[in-house]
């Protein structure tokens, strides 16, 4: 599998080429779009709301039951 470039590497070829490019007369070649890195975040958040919800579930669920044991004695 080749090594992939780093962005200081990436960058300097991309000046060179531009460079050359101007002594030579030829057109830059177009700038590869960059893509955007995948974001994971939101499947954490999720699962932490998740259980945030169940505790407050929960915690609700033990007073009730603690009012309920007042109410009748």
């Amino acid at each position: 599998m080749a090594k992939k470039k780093s962005t200081l590497a990436k960058r300097a070829a991309e000046l060179e080429a531009a460079v050359a490019g101007l002594f030579t007369g030829t057109p830059a070649a177009p700038a590869k779009k960059k893509k955007r890195k995948k974001s994971k975040k939101a499947k954490v958040v999720k699962a932490v709301k998740k259980t945030v919800k169940k505790a407050k579930k929960a915690a609700k669920k033990a007073v009730k039951k603690a009012k309920k044991k007042s109410k009748k004695k």
